[in-house]
């Protein structure tokens, strides 16, 4: 983690030894640059949030969401203030992730490759792209 913040540091830390079996699966796939040469991090500061998984080089944001996430306005803040750091924000569901991984990887590379590059909001998942790189 870059910078001299112990206390997000810290947190950081506490966040990634949480047990959480979606977010273990994704990670499995996601690190080590597994996706496609990408590298992801976990838990990264941004602002008061942490994010799930980042990809700094393409200012990705991956959250991986259950069912207490449903329209929380909570979130809605959470993605604005992300978005207008520079970060895109994609949501999945926890579901999908145990259940269909290869689509949820499938989608990320989209997001990478730059094939989903406009807003999108489904059943399954959130797509906002970063409203600092002008995109809406």
């Amino acid at each position: 983690m870059r910078g001299g913040n112990e206390p997000k540091v810290t947190r950081a830390r506490q966040l990634r030894k949480v047990e959480n079996g979606a977010e273990d699966k994704l990670w499995s796939e996601l690190r080590g640059r597994r996706l496609n040469g990408h590298k992801f991090i976990r838990q990264l500061p941004i602002g008061p949030y942490f994010a799930d998984f980042a990809c700094r080089e393409a200012n990705l944001v991956v959250e991986v969401d259950g069912s207490q996430h449903a329209n929380r306005s909570q979130d809605r803040y959470r993605d604005e203030t992300m978005n207008r750091n520079g970060w895109s924000v994609l949501r999945i569901w926890h579901a999908d992730v145990l259940t269909s991984c290869k689509s949820v990887l499938d989608t990320i590379v989209a997001v990478l490759d730059g094939r989903l590059d406009e807003k999108m909001i489904a059943v399954d998942a959130k797509f906002l792209p970063s409203t600092a790189a002008g995109k809406e």
